[in-house]
């Protein structure tokens, strides 16, 4: 059987974490693996409805996509997370739940951020119609040391995935 392991993307709103996973998971299917990608705003929809944006529930969240990423690591998935995560601690209780955890910080400036935004929720975070927005009027903690870090502000999708592919390889999580 094959070894899963969970590829865990962190950042702010409009860095690109699900769009690199998703160009990862059609990556890691033409090498033959089996490719689950939880994409946060998928997982809130689904499995965390009624959950707000507290930090118990950003939490609460975490914990449960946590929980899935695990069982899915141990049945052989290769799991590829999208999440902002903003909380240091609730990426390592997830890094020690789940075991084969690798964590890339997908990191862009907030402005560039901004101006990806098609759903205008930067603009009403600035405005004071959302509350507790990550990188706005909640704090975003950028892990100290990822296995990788991605600048989706000067790479192409592509090359970001190519990047953290790269990366497995170099990890062992891959064979070369």
């Amino acid at each position: 059987m094959k070894s899963g392991f969970t590829v865990w993307f962190t950042g702010l709103s409009c860095a690109g974490k699900s769009t690199i996973a998703q160009a990862v998971a059609r990556m890691l299917r033409e090498r033959g693996l089996q490719v689950e990608v939880l994409d946060g705003d998928v997982v809130r929809e689904n499995l965390s409805r009624g959950l707000g944006f507290s930090k118990a529930d950003r939490d609460e969240n975490i914990r449960r996509i946590a929980f899935v990423s695990k069982l899915l690591t141990r049945n052989g998935v290769a799991t590829l997370v999208a999440a902002i995560s903003p909380y240091r601690a609730a990426r390592e209780a997830a890094r020690r739940e789940i075991g084969r955890f690798v964590e890339v910080y997908v990191h862009c400036p907030i402005e560039v951020c901004m101006g990806r935004d098609t759903k205008g929720l930067y603009r009403r975070a600035v405005a004071g119609e959302i509350s507790a927005f990550t990188g706005i009027s909640d704090p975003y903690e950028p892990p100290p040391s990822p296995e990788l870090t991605l600048h989706t502000d000067k790479e192409s999708p592509e090359q970001s995935a190519a990047l953290v592919m790269s990366r497995l390889r170099e990890l062992g999580v891959l064979p070369g």
